[in-house]
């Protein structure tokens, strides 16, 4: 799929059937968020894929949806660089658009996951002075949203407001 229309075709998917996702494509997935731009070229983030069923079970107290995920990807940063949370950010968008451009649905868990990011990070042994951004589950859409954006002419100004 070609990025333009993977950026177009991208939503945040809920409802997921449950089947594995190959660790090639998992991946081509982490990559493209290792990929991003960064603040000075830190490149401040790691990702854990978390695909047993159990540690995933323990990750959807946020989101009981999340269990037919093939995959959640935690996405950790090291907030010593001070563009941490933007750096991440374009990493998860990166991984958003792969994941969709190989076929498979995601979605962008930060708010309900940010106050529970000390147990997290317990979990999945994430050592002390990093940051645990956000988590990523991945897996094969039982269907695609169909939420309509806003138009460019709604949103695009030219020289001033």
């Amino acid at each position: 799929m070609e990025a333009l229309e993977a950026i177009r075709k991208r939503r945040s998917v809920r409802k997921f059937t449950g089947e594995i996702i190959s660790r090639e494509d998992l991946e081509k997935i982490v990559d493209a968020g290792r990929l991003a731009a960064s603040g000075s070229n830190r490149q401040p983030w790691e990702f854990i894929i978390v695909t047993d069923k159990e540690m995933i079970n323990q990750l959807t107290v946020v989101g009981k949806w999340m269990e037919k995920a093939g995959a959640i990807i935690a996405v950790v940063l090291d907030p010593y660089s001070r563009w941490w949370v933007e750096d991440g950010s374009a990493a998860i968008e990166n991984m958003l658009i792969a994941s969709t451009a190989l076929g498979y649905g995601s979605c962008w868990v930060e708010g309900d996951s940010l106050p529970r990011e000390e147990e997290f990070k317990t979990l999945l042994g994430v050592p002390k002075g990093k940051r645990l951004l956000s988590l990523v589950p991945v897996g094969v859409p039982e269907e695609w949203p169909t939420i309509e954006k806003r138009s460019l002419e709604s949103v695009l100004h030219w020289q001033v407001y």
